[in-house]
């Protein structure tokens, strides 16, 4: 066999090659290896215990989030669950250079500052990547197949997904989630909860989630939180999305 690889073959395996590396940068580098990484309900993505940049500008989301709901929702309430989440785990000996994910199979066991601020910056996190500029539109490939399924057609499962939203008492998430047996479903839950808790009534790996803490939009939707999840889904980012599913 020739030692010399072609450029045909050079630029197949670089590409490939760049794929995973940009895959790995969302649900975490030991998973597309196949490494002994820690799994949550068979998740390969995982979030660390630091606040990570905004992935676009404050004023990207305009005119369905405005800049300023933007940067007070993620410079003030998002980093202080961050921090919080910080000054906990080190007081319960929490091991930070895991990913935070670790902790929700048995939260119940932690105290009610753990798992605020833990579900708190997880959500966040988890949230401002299922959202982008010029977002919207619907699934494609698995994941378009799998809502058909599920929930018989993109507007079904969008309907459904908003009244989880709306009906939410108070405070809290609606999600998209995969169950245990690889199923999707969608429900919400309260405060800073998320799926992956021990202590959820709900229980699987998030793959959207939806903040409907009135923080998220009351600057510009006042009470109508309808007309804000109405909106909302102009900037959801289904490729995020759709990673998350097919990386499960």
């Amino acid at each position: 066999m020739s030692k010399h690889i072609s450029r045909r073959s050079f630029l197949h395996q670089s590409a490939k090659t760049t794929v995973a590396v940009s895959v790995a940068g969302i649900i975490g580098a030991d998973a597309i290896a196949g490494c002994n990484a820690p799994k949550v309900l068979g998740s390969a993505a995982f979030i660390g215990f630091d606040q990570t940049p905004l992935p676009y500008a404050y004023n990207a989301l305009e005119p369905f989030i405005d800049a300023t709901t933007m940067e007070i929702h993620y410079s003030k309430h998002a980093a202080a669950y961050a921090g919080n989440l910080k000054d906990a785990a080190k007081a319960e000996g929490i091991d930070m250079s895991k990913p935070v994910e670790n902790i929700f199979s048995s939260i119940s066991k932690f105290s009610a500052k753990l798992r605020n601020n833990a579900g708190g910056h997880y959500n966040h996190e988890l949230f401002w990547r299922c959202m982008k500029k010029d977002g919207g539109g619907t699934p494609t490939s698995k994941l378009a197949a799998a809502i058909n399924q599920s929930f018989n057609s993109f507007d079904a499962f969008k309907t459904q997904f908003a009244d989880a939203g709306k009906n939410r008492f108070g405070s809290g998430w609606a999600w998209l989630y995969i169950n245990k047996d690889k199923q999707l479903r969608i429900g919400s839950t309260p405060n800073q909860d998320n799926p992956l808790m021990d202590l959820s009534d709900i229980k699987g790996t998030p793959l959207l989630g939806l903040d409907v803490w009135e923080h998220a939009y009351y600057l510009k939707y006042q009470n109508k939180r309808a007309d804000y999840i109405n909106a909302w889904w102009n900037v959801l980012n289904w490729d995020f999305v759709q990673q998350r599913y097919e990386a499960i």
